[in-house]
């Protein structure tokens, strides 16, 4: 069977910069590249070429997604990605840092901290004090994360220290091939630092279990790990038995000083083309390397890890692109349309790059300022806000059918039915009852299917970013996602035909919401 090809993404990542911090972003990624790396059999199965004709011929894209998921191994990596494509598609690249020259009809976007993007699309009949629509959702996900001082030596074999970020299922990173990839400063010789990005594609880590026959009792009393002494990757024996004597020569005299082992560096420094001592920083995730596919008796599911929230954020990202991109798509369009990637979502959105930073807001008071030509007061703004409407996009529960008890008899998501709608009373979620019904209405004109979710009353409800983005400004907000199993597992599942629902639903939602939004009467 024929392979279907995909480039690897840049590992150069620009923002613009006058200070001796530069990154610069390669012309290499301007070009357009072919699709996919993995042989279609081993994404597909066995029925591989007739999968993809299927696929094709209604308009899917599953195949897509599954690309992204395998190029966006880091937070970083996402953005990257969704960078790309964006430039790619027409969309100019803005730097917060300087002025703005936007026009009506016009196609922007801007990154931050490499991790955070928002792009935006401006009708060819805004005028100022008109809305916005968006669709936000978040580039991160649990996972492990080197500490600032990585290396530590156990029983003869080096060892790699990690953080837990956010709320992992940690006894599923067990046993599994795994391996590094974030972000790395370089000293480019000439007195000035770029950012890169990484990623060392072979198993280079495990994290072993341990043994039956020494833990008789795990399968009776579950297996509990110590996430500070047992969740530890295993890098290498003791380096006498696997290193050259020049290296071991090395080694001895900076061992007790490097924050992180030779060895690690070195695979890093092969993988970026430099030397070991150019490396002055490095910002990793420990990631397993298993491959994005599909799976199921039928290849309906979508096998992968990180979908919560890369499905969200794909889906979001490609229902812009392709809602603007022929002639006349923006012509009678008064909003502007909009999606906005945050980092951090999975700690609770408290950082720069975070959803509970006031950079969407500040983006939306720039845009009316640049497209008025004049100063905007508060009322501008204020009106702009008024007329708004935010889909905070977030990976849902899907039922278990091993454990159907956990859910509300009535509220039971089904995966491959749809879009889930969140409620929640107590506002972990910031859907009411008139975002709902917008919402849905749009379901209801495009035939595309809803379900709705509340969490039972004797149990704890997780929460978005929907409620901090609604709060921050006062935009009216709807909580909605995709059924998933396995959340927060190093390895996690989705229905395929979810992902093609919600991107029609996403692009619809950018299309249509102006017409359906303006037959809602308000009773003042």
């Amino acid at each position: 069977m024929a392979a279907i090809t995909r480039l690897h993404p840049p590992s150069l990542f620009s923002l613009k910069s006058s200070s001796s911090l530069i990154t610069r972003f390669p012309s290499s990624l301007y070009s357009p590249r072919p699709l996919r790396t993995l042989s279609t059999t081993a994404i597909l199965g066995s029925n591989a070429q007739d999968q993809v004709e299927t696929v094709e011929a209604h308009g899917s894209i599953v195949g897509d997604l599954l690309d992204y998921l395998n190029e966006s191994w880091t937070h970083f990596h996402a953005t990257a990605e969704a960078k790309r494509q964006l430039i790619d598609a027409g969309f100019h690249l803005l730097n917060e840092n300087d002025d703005w020259d936007l026009k009506p009809g016009g196609r922007y976007f801007f990154t931050r901290n490499m991790s955070c993007l928002v792009a935006f699309a401006v009708g060819e009949k805004y005028s100022a004090g008109n809305g916005f629509h968006v669709i936000a959702a978040h580039t991160d996900s649990p996972c492990l994360k080197l500490k600032p001082r990585s290396a530590s030596t156990k029983s003869g074999c080096l060892m790699i220290n990690v953080q837990t970020y956010g709320g992992g299922l940690w006894h599923t990173w067990f046993d599994r091939d795994l391996s590094v990839a974030g972000r790395v400063i370089l000293r480019d010789g000439n007195g000035s630092f770029i950012q890169k990005l990484v990623k060392v594609k072979r198993p280079l880590l495990r994290i072993p279990t341990l043994a039956i026959h020494l833990d008789r009792t795990v399968n009776k009393d579950g297996f509990k790990p110590n996430v500070e002494t047992h969740l530890i990757p295993l890098l290498a024996s003791k380096l006498e038995e696997t290193a050259s004597s020049e290296t071991k020569e090395k080694s001895a005299t900076t061992s007790t000083k490097a924050a992180h082992h030779p060895l690690l560096m070195q695979a890093l420094s092969d993988e970026i083309n430099c030397n070991v001592d150019d490396i002055v920083s490095i910002e990793l995730n420990v990631c397993d390397t298993q491959p994005s596919c599909l799976g199921g008796g039928n290849n309906e599911f979508i096998f992968s890890g990180r979908l919560d929230n890369l499905a969200s954020s794909y889906c979001a990202l490609r229902a812009l692109i392709d809602s603007c991109k022929s002639p006349g798509d923006l012509a009678s369009e008064h909003a502007i349309r909009m999606v906005a990637l945050f980092d951090n979502e999975e700690v609770g959105s408290g950082s720069i790059q975070g959803a509970g930073a006031p950079t969407m807001f500040q983006a939306m008071r720039r845009i009316i300022s640049c497209l008025a030509e004049k100063y905007v007061g508060e009322c501008s703004f204020e009106r702009a806000v008024r007329q708004s409407f935010l889909v905070s996009a977030d990976m849902a529960h899907g039922v278990h059918p091993n454990f159907m008890d956990k859910h509300e008899e009535y509220h039971r998501p089904e995966m491959q039915k749809g879009l889930v709608i969140k409620h929640n009373a107590n506002q972990r979620y910031a859907t009411s009852g008139v975002t709902s019904f917008l919402f849905q209405e749009i379901g209801k004109i495009h035939n595309l299917p809803t379900q709705e979710f509340v969490v039972r009353n004797d149990m704890g409800c997780g929460s978005t970013i929907g409620p901090i983005l609604a709060s921050g400004a006062g935009i009216r907000t709807v909580d909605c996602g995709i059924a998933q199993l396995s959340m927060h597992s190093v390895r996690e599942i989705c229905g395929k035909e979810d992902i093609d629902i919600a991107y029609k639903y996403f692009k619809a939602f950018y299309q249509t919401f102006s017409s359906i939004d303006s037959k809602l009467i308000v009773d003042s």
